[in-house]
């Protein structure tokens, strides 16, 4: 009934392609660590290398977010709840973190700033009995990026929750950790084909650092087609370009020279939307957009 003993696991490193292309917006965004509290990651046993990694990449996201002026708020289950509070989780996880409210607090190396927000966690989505929906609409933000545990309750739930109040969510991939690598996989599957935009904690560093490349979509369009043989029909935008007959050496070509100019994107990232409008969306979400 309570949360089981949780063993680490290899990162998901593919999922769904997303089916939406939304750039991470600093004006508009802000990012929700999600009850990283000692509790939920003793889970892992103590001193995990597992926890300490995931801490590691959201602690490095957390400073990027300040250093872009991206407001960082906290949720966190308090260690003290009566059983009317808990109500069904007492049913389907039994007493929790109550047992234990001394490990109620965030953990080591990612404990709020007297600037960040904390808001008190009572179910899986971060919007139930919170005023998290009301502090994004009086900061001017409808964005939210998620980083945390666990992937596919509260994560998932939070993101889900988030979309259906036109607030765009975006999960960490490689910034949320899970029971399993299976649940962890559903999560992202799930949130890029039904309610969000999956990124990786790299691209979230990569904000904002790309100021030498300043790139136009009419210009990416250009440099495509003096790169492809002769086309018999329009250009589409959204056809994969290795049908047009793209290779993978014009792509790492492309890459270095993107790469000396600031822009750092991966064969990979190109790789998940070999097309126009899905180059244009990694471009524009690494800075390099004009």
């Amino acid at each position: 009934m309570t949360i089981p003993t949780l063993t680490p696991y290899s990162l998901p490193s593919e999922w769904a392609v997303n089916k939406v292309q939304w750039p991470v917006d600093p004006a508009r965004a802000v990012l929700l660590i999600h009850d990283m509290q000692d509790y939920f990651c003793d889970f892992w046993g103590e001193d995990s290398p597992f926890v300490a990694a995931l801490v590691e990449r959201l602690a490095a996201v957390r400073e990027r977010c300040k250093a872009l002026g991206i407001p960082v708020v906290y949720t966190a289950q308090p260690g003290q709840q009566a059983n009317a509070e808990r109500a069904l989780l007492n049913d389907m996880w039994g007493p929790g973190i109550t047992q234990y409210p001394a490990r109620q607090g965030i953990v080591a190396g990612l404990a709020p700033a007297a600037d960040d927000t904390v808001l008190v966690k009572w179910r899986y989505s971060a919007f139930q009995r919170s005023p998290l929906e009301h502090l994004l609409r009086e900061l001017g933000r409808d964005q939210l990026i998620i980083g945390g545990i666990y992937g596919h309750i509260g994560c998932l739930m939070t993101a889900c929750d988030a979309f259906m109040r036109d607030i765009q969510p975006f999960l960490l991939a490689d910034g949320i950790a899970d029971f399993s690598q299976a649940d962890h996989q559903m999560a992202l599957n799930y949130i890029a084909t039904r309610c969000g935009r999956v990124i990786e904690c790299r691209e979230m560093l990569g904000l904002g650092h790309a100021a030498g490349l300043r790139l136009t979509r009419e210009a990416l369009q250009a440099r495509l087609l003096a790169m492809l043989d002769e086309i018999d029909e329009p250009f589409d935008p959204d056809e994969n370009l290795l049908d047009y007959g793209l290779d993978s050496i014009q792509v790492m070509s492309l890459l270095s020279e993107w790469r000396e100019q600031g822009l750092e994107l991966s064969f990979t990232d190109l790789a998940k939307t070999p097309t126009l409008n899905g180059w244009w969306a990694q471009i524009q979400q690494h800075g390099g957009a004009a």
